[in-house]
């Protein structure tokens, strides 16, 4: 097996996904929906999403319970482009579990159980050799992790000079504390994420540009904004728009994740961060063509050839 080239660390989730009309208001009950299961969670959509990008195996750090959900996703990595040797599995916890609800429009609201994600810890950061992260080029990570654990992970990383990215997903004011903050390269907020960083109301790219400005002030050396269907803005000393590729959306849920794993893809075959973007943003094109979060992720086939 070759050198791993990305290192991602976070989530893993099973999703449990009803497809309907309409997405159900507070107190009410919408009949006539598909159900479908699904393998999720950030982390690990957004390792499967590099694994299906590149040649070279994605390592991949998270945990899973000791149940029958821990025991399908395990076996659906393996058969993946990943090495599983970090992914502790948790003595009675149950796997992360998402149920997910998904309107026509492809717009979805989703609630988790964290499960065994939350048991993930330092030691687990720690026990990754020090072989493992010399060799790699790019380490990615979210926030649905414990915080010290992104944290640690973050650092090992950049002692070793890779390209760090943080997804702040969900967003959290922790990603300003120095132990996060100064180890990171490339902050990847949605609009609502960088809302929630920034108090800026982004709504198009003017305003992403704007949020992102003030991300950098605070100690991002870049910030890419993405805003689905109206694109991207990648700002560093400069600032750039990416256009999205249209297409018909029948399912957002992993749009986000397959975008920050094609980047993590696209970087660790050194293509520039105005490329990677472009690059992310077909993959995500791709992703919400499709049902689910893992089932929808593209493969490099299919981008090469998009």
């Amino acid at each position: 097996m070759s050198d791993p080239r990305i290192l991602v660390l976070g989530s893993v989730n099973v999703d449990l996904v009803v497809q309907g009309e309409n997405l159900p208001a507070l107190g009410e009950t919408v009949i006539g929906g598909d159900f479908f299961q699904a393998a999720g969670g950030k982390g690990a959509n957004q390792a499967v999403a590099a694994a299906r990008l590149t040649g070279n195996p994605v390592v991949f750090i998270a945990a899973v319970g000791d149940d029958a959900f821990g025991s399908q996703v395990l076996q659906g990595f393996r058969s993946e482009n990943m090495m599983t040797d970090y992914i502790r599995v948790i003595s009675r916890m149950p796997t992360g579990i998402a149920l997910i609800m998904v309107n026509r429009a492809g717009e979805n609201c989703i609630s988790v159980a964290s499960g065994a994600n939350l048991c993930l810890s330092v030691d687990d950061v720690e026990r990754v050799p020090e072989a493992v992260f010399s060799s790699a080029k790019v380490f990615l990570t979210n926030l649905e992790s414990p915080p010290e654990v992104v944290a640690r992970a973050l650092a090992r990383a950049k002692a070793h000079h890779l390209t760090t990215i943080l997804n702040p997903a969900p967003a959290s004011q922790r990603i300003f504390d120095s132990a996060i903050l100064a180890h990171v390269d490339i902050l990847t907020p949605n609009e609502t994420e960088a809302h929630d960083l920034t108090g800026v109301n982004v709504g198009d790219a003017a305003t992403a540009i704007r949020a992102a400005k003030i991300l950098r002030q605070q100690g991002f050396p870049a910030v890419i904004v993405t805003l689905g269907a109206a694109g991207s803005v990648v700002v560093t000393e400069e600032a750039k728009r990416i256009d999205a590729t249209v297409v018909r959306a029948i399912d957002t849920t992993a749009a986000g994740d397959a975008y920050n794993g094609a980047l993590a893809a696209a970087l660790s075959e050194e293509l520039s961060l105005e490329d990677a973007a472009g690059w992310a943003s077909r993959a995500a094109a791709i992703s919400v063509t499709r049902s689910g979060a893992q089932p929808s992720l593209a493969f490099r086939s299919e981008m090469d050839s998009y």
